[in-house]
């Protein structure tokens, strides 16, 4: 098991952040940890990464205990953290060669660094100071520290923040690649990313654990209690007239006559939908049920 949580607790005086979270997360896997803001993700990685106690319970990474062995941990971690903290002043270059240093690279530090520069992209980069990157480079370089020490685990909070598309695409494929021989928990409010790159799911709600599955599993679960209809019609209706038809639960005016209904049932009510249609003078133009995204899946989670 590389991260191990148990009975994690942690107050801010009086403020429960997290209540009594335990999950395990096995080597080899990317794991996606969602959560709203202020849902406890951060503070979780935190406790994790040994910056922060928690207020009871215990955890594991690589099987070293965070009360007892944090130097351990550090060695064998690599966290990019959602601020990414970096001295703005120093070459690029220059910056991973002093956090080469600071995990005691020793001899291989050179060739460590010009790997990770390679890997991250940031050649044409390297010789520039931090401070005059793009946010999207500075991005990389908060990475490529996160790697230079090869860790075992890694935690990534937020690590596409501020990347172009392309950029976007390239660092989806570098942490997928990674992840066939590390363990990482990744933290992101980008659906598409967490169905792009994790193997499972674990989403955070008001500091408890509301779901820990993979992305199928969290599809099927709430696909089985609601689903959406696209709904087109002919002419501008009122939210409220939607509203008072039998098992639906939400309506979403997406532009002019296009809505959104999310249909609060297991039963097909397009046909339904098509009658009152008729019964109110309206035409339909469209209508299709959508496939429920790991989106609605959070959103339905997340907001019970």
């Amino acid at each position: 098991m590389s991260i191990e949580v148990k009975e994690i607790t942690k107050f801010y005086g009086t403020q429960k952040a997290l209540d009594n979270v335990t999950f395990n997360i096995h080597a080899g896997e990317i794991v996606g940890f969602l959560g709203p803001n202020g849902a406890g993700k951060t503070t979780m990685m935190k406790i994790l990464t040994c910056f922060l106690p928690p207020s009871s319970g215990d955890a594991f990474v690589s099987g070293f205990n965070i009360f007892e062995a944090p130097e351990e941990i550090k060695k064998r971690i690599g966290y990019l953290p959602e601020s990414n903290p970096l001295y703005h002043e120093m070459y690029v270059k220059e910056y991973l060669s002093f956090i080469a240093g600071i995990h005691k690279l020793g001899k291989s530090s050179k060739s460590r660094v010009s790997e990770i520069i390679e890997m991250t992209g940031l050649e044409k980069e390297q010789h520039k100071k931090i401070g005059a990157l793009s946010k999207g480079y500075k991005q990389r370089v908060g990475l490529s520290q996160a790697l230079i020490h090869n860790p075992e685990v890694l935690i990534l909070d937020e690590p596409t923040s501020g990347l172009d598309p392309n950029q976007v695409v390239d660092i989806r494929k570098l942490i997928k690649n990674i992840g066939k021989d590390k363990t990482i928990m990744l933290s992101t409010h980008i659906m598409r990313e967490v169905e792009a790159i994790c193997d499972r799911v674990i989403i955070i709600n008001q500091g408890k654990i509301a779901a820990d599955k993979s992305i199928n599993e969290l599809q099927e679960l709430t696909q089985q209690k609601q689903y959406v209809v696209t709904l087109e019609l002919d002419k501008k209706i009122q939210k409220s007239l939607l509203m008072q038809i039998d098992h639906v639960k939400g309506a979403e005016n997406v532009k002019d006559n296009l809505w959104r209904i999310t249909i609060g049932s297991e039963k097909d009510i397009r046909s339904n939908l098509f009658k009152w249609a008729v019964n109110h003078d309206l035409t339909v133009l469209s209508m299709s049920k959508e496939e429920f995204s790991l989106e609605e899946a959070f959103h339905f989670l997340t907001k019970k």
